[in-house]
């Protein structure tokens, strides 16, 4: 898939006020600093379509990009910041939840993973929680490109290991880099097949 367009829609908190057409969408969800606004701008080829901070926790709504005129990239808030307020997260709990039950246009999440670190808490229970409500999604691990050729593969294998701990298989995962690019293609062509297989 070549991005030839990518738009910002609508930004808010209350799944009701998403836009209503029913066009396919991609959420992206993550860990606060996980690199998600640069993998996102590095897919469409656009330096500030997501906006990018040094401060985690920037992204604190439903952000939605219409690509190509033909899907939706939905960008959310990250999860797991401690310097977010407690009834912040409370808000950002609740209306993230509320997107991933209600939202019938959704297609599949991808959970960004920062390919970096040991498997975080955090992020093993998002997924057992999207699994319990019977969520697609797969997991992207991000960051590649700050790890050398032989660590990464060990800890991509570390990971998948501790998932097999509860999971009776790993989900699907591409592994990426918003500073190389490498993976985005991937990633691009992945959306591209469910998209086709809507049309069948």
């Amino acid at each position: 898939m070549k991005v030839k367009s990518a738009e910002f829609v609508i930004s808010n908190s209350d799944v009701t006020k998403c836009p209503p057409k029913k066009i396919p969408e991609y959420a992206f969800i993550g860990r606060s600093n996980v690199g998600k606004s640069s993998l996102i701008n590095a897919l469409v080829n656009r330096k500030n379509l997501a906006k990018t901070s040094g401060r985690p926790g920037k992204t604190q709504l439903i952000n939605h990009f219409i690509i190509n005129k033909e899907w939706f990239l939905v960008d959310l808030p990250g999860y797991g910041y401690a310097r977010t307020s407690k009834s912040t997260k409370k808000t950002f709990q609740k209306f993230i939840t509320n997107y991933f039950k209600q939202r019938e246009q959704l297609i599949s999440a991808f959970v960004l993973v920062d390919c970096r670190h040991e498997p975080q808490k955090v992020d093993l229970e998002f997924m057992e929680w999207l699994a319990v409500n019977e969520v697609p999604f797969s997991i992207i691990f991000t960051k590649s490109d700050k790890l050398t050729p032989t660590q990464l593969p060990k800890n991509i294998k570390k990971y998948t290991a501790k998932m097999l701990e509860v999971w009776e298989e790993m989900p699907p995962y591409i592994i990426t880099s918003s500073a190389s690019k490498n993976g985005c293609k991937q990633v691009l062509e992945y959306v591209e097949t469910l998209n086709s297989n809507l049309k069948l």
